[in-house]
């Protein structure tokens, strides 16, 4: 009998739990059901998930629901686009709140938002595909024509409570996300990818503290610059939170932009006329120099709690002012470090008497009266000493540029004071001495003659040692003066591979090449010694998938590939489509050259051909390469070429006209296929022989004619006594076989 209470009580538990586990089998579909209603019949979208599933036990006394693969598809103007998804959703209430009738609001206590992504877009018109929310009685279309039908002709449709949720947020997290913000009317782009957020506190009251973490990778873009590119940052916030003034106040923060901390104070407010308020300072805590080595990303910084630094490096600002549709907050941010060094405990020498001083100000709100002085910057490694000056004003708008630079620099240096990337391996010795001032607005209308660039460069026994190129190149000697028309190339002595080179010449149209993507125009005088070419060759592999690697598009030039947010993006591209998954040998002629190049050349190697007293004239323009009087000498006779080249199209191209004398029989049909396939039965010849030739068709990836391609017009002259019998086992057979065919008597003078 004494156990009988214990025994109900059992009971009633199991039932209990019984009960929790049937009652989601009921509601998941109730649930479901409310959630879609409620969202679609609000926005000017499609929201759909693929299910629901309800847990009263995971969480109890709470009821949890989850949304499995959340979509939230935008209609027109932005139709088709995904604005929102995500791979799950959990949202958590209490117990009660799964018994409310049709017309209550549901109370959501947490939310949790898994491999979510968020793309917003400004069109050209200055849509927003975010302002999908209807007005106060507005309905879709779908609605309307319910209500239509569903009403009788004189009938008043009766408006009905809506379903909704009561936000009683005590919690909330976000993971493994990303957001993309592309204004293409100002030319924007803001991204954060895989974001960490969580919070947590009190949203039900009207006045509460949210306790926050955020952390993700920072890219920002504007006008095609990349300010930041994937730039690490942790916020540890508390949020002070005022639902009556719609203020939210930062009350103890502390940021990390990569490695460099700041802490925060201020407040943003929401006001009534849809303006914010904002009045927010920021500083970094500590006048550390190691503050300075932690903007840089960490994969270069390397271990910074290790190096030695003496000096300060300080930055502080602050943002005040009215938020609105012509306004941005003013602000005033200062970057100083006055007479600081740095080193690096396994590295050989340090970087010493390091001076920063850098403003960056807006004292009127106008987005574009944005400057950035640089009054000092400069530093030194061992004498190497560097300098450089800047106004840069109007930075949001028609940017313009005063700078100067100047100073000397061993180059090898920098990996002895610095971890730089293992693959880039400098050397050389620099000498600068720049000044140049331009806008942006002159440039992107062309109007060149409103910028001025004067100076020097010198760039001494400089090598470089990248995957791009087949062998390291090495300049011994380079000079440049600059002047407000043109680029001069004094003086360029170089080697790569085989090959040794010298140049003379002017460059026009820098400044459109750098900023605009024009040609770039150019007048040289080259001469060489040895000119190899296959030491310009690059290799690149395809993968099965059709995807090169492996170094740079080997014409240069940017093609798009659509992003998961369907922005566009550039991408190292071209090529011929016949490369093979096993990779080979390309050529490309570069797409922004606009140049003529005199050339001359003791001796050329191609393949297996050596080509010698090379003189003539390179025309290069829109991929397309045309030989003009081009003169050598080969197999002891001569030979001259006109004619072009095209890797423009898919295929490459040529068309030529080809004059030889006096060309030695054996060695020319030895080594040049495509005269083994014109006229095998010439290798067995010996002597001379004079040649007009026409030929036009398609090449390879490195340039090699396809034989079965060609088409033209060829006539020869062959003077020979002899045939080589060695070579001709066929008439040697008939020779020995047939009586009246001897081949010592077979006179070949002038054949043709």
């Amino acid at each position: 009998m004494k156990r009988k209470p214990l025994k109900i009580i059992g009971i009633v538990v199991l039932v209990i739990i019984a009960i929790l586990i049937a009652i989601p089998l009921f509601l998941e579909g109730k649930i479901g059901d409310i959630i879609k209603s409620n969202v679609n019949k609000n926005v000017n979208a499609t929201f759909d998930f693929e299910d629901a599933d309800l847990s009263l036990l995971a969480s109890f006394p709470n009821a949890e629901v989850s949304l499995n693969a959340v979509t939230l598809i935008n209609k027109a103007p932005f139709e088709g686009d995904t604005l929102f998804a995500a791979n799950e959703v959990s949202l958590k209430m209490g117990l009660g709140e799964l018994f409310k009738g049709k017309g209550e609001p549901v109370g959501i206590r947490s939310l949790v938002v898994d491999g979510a992504q968020l793309n917003i877009t400004i069109d050209e018109a200055e849509n927003a595909s975010y302002d999908v929310a209807l007005e106060s009685g507005e309905e879709t279309a779908a609605e309307a024509n319910t209500a239509e039908g569903s009403t009788s002709q004189g009938d008043t449709p009766q408006a009905e409570p809506s379903e909704g949720f009561q936000l009683d947020l005590q919690s909330y997290e976000i993971s493994d996300s990303r957001i993309v913000y592309h204004d293409r009317a100002a030319g924007m782009r803001f991204e954060v990818s895989e974001l960490q957020h969580e919070g947590s506190g009190d949203l039900s009251l009207d006045t509460s503290e949210l306790q926050t973490m955020t952390d993700g990778l920072v890219s920002f873009e504007m006008d095609s610059t990349n300010y930041l590119d994937r730039t690490k940052v942790k916020l540890d916030a508390l949020i002070g939170v005022d639902l009556n003034e719609n203020k939210y106040s930062f009350l103890k923060n502390e940021a990390l932009v990569n490695q460099l901390p700041l802490v925060f104070e201020g407040f943003v407010k929401m006001n009534d006329d849809e303006t914010q308020e904002v009045d927010i300072s920021f500083k970094t805590p500590s006048s550390d120099f190691k503050n300075f080595l932690a903007v840089i990303p960490e994969a270069y910084s390397k271990n910074i709690e290790d190096v030695k630094t003496t000096g300060d490096f300080v930055v502080a600002g602050n943002f005040n002012g009215i938020v609105d549709e012509t306004h941005i907050p003013k602000f005033n941010i200062s970057i100083n470090s006055d007479n600081a060094s740095f080193k690096y405990p396994d590295l050989p020498k340090s970087v010493d008497n390091i001076n920063i001083d850098t403003k960056i100000n807006n004292t009127t709100g106008i987005t574009e009266d944005t400057y950035v002085n640089i009054d000092k910057l400069s530093f030194m490694i061992d004498q190497d000493r560097f300098n450089m000056t800047a106004q840069i004003k109007e930075l949001l708008g028609n940017t313009k540029v005063n700078a100067h630079i100047d100073g000397t620099m061993n180059l090898a240096n920098i990996s002895k004071a610095y971890p730089v990337p293992a693959d880039l391996d400098l050397k050389g010795l620099l000498a600068a001495d720049i000044t140049t001032a331009f806008d942006m607005a002159s440039i992107e209308k062309e109007q060149y003659g409103n910028t001025d660039i004067k100076g020097q460069l010198s760039l001494k026994d400089f090598e470089y040692n990248s995957d791009d190129f087949a062998n390291p190149i090495k300049l011994s000697t380079t000079a440049v003066t600059f002047d407000p028309n043109r680029v001069s190339l004094d003086r360029l002595e170089g080697t790569t591979g085989q090959t040794d080179f010298q140049a003379r010449g002017t460059i026009e149209n820098l400044l459109g090449y750098m900023f605009n993507d024009e040609n770039v125009k150019g007048n040289f005088d080259l001469s060489s010694n040895t000119f190899a070419l296959n030491d310009f060759m690059v290799e690149e592999t395809e993968t099965p998938s059709g995807e090169k690697q492996d170094g740079p598009g080997p014409d240069g030039q940017k093609s798009e590939e659509t992003s998961n947010d369907g922005d566009k993006k550039e991408t190292s591209g071209g090529g011929d489509a016949e490369k093979t998954s096993s990779g080979g040998d390309v050529i490309k002629i570069p797409a922004f050259l606009d140049v003529t190049i005199n050339a001359s050349a003791n001796k050329v190697l191609y393949d297996n051909l050596t080509l010698t007293d090379v003189k003539g004239t390179l025309r290069i323009k829109d991929e397309t390469a045309t030989l003009s009087n081009l003169t050598s000498s080969i197999f002891d006779g001569k030979m001259a070429l006109n004619g072009t080249v095209s890797t423009k199209p898919e295929t490459p191209t040529f068309d030529m006209k080809l004059d030889m004398s006096r060309l030695k029989i054996t060695e020319t049909f030895k080594s040049l296929e495509l005269f083994k396939a014109l006229a095998p039965i010439a290798q067995v010849l010996q002597g001379t022989f004079n040649s007009d030739m026409s030929l036009s068709g398609t090449l390879t990836d490195a340039l090699q004619p396809k034989l079965p391609s060609l088409s033209g017009t060829l006539a020869a002259e062959v003077s020979t006594e002899q045939i080589d019998e060695s070579n001709a086992p066929l008439l040697s057979a008939l020779d020995s076989k047939l009586d009246f065919f001897d081949l010592k008597q077979l006179n070949l003078k002038d054949l043709k």
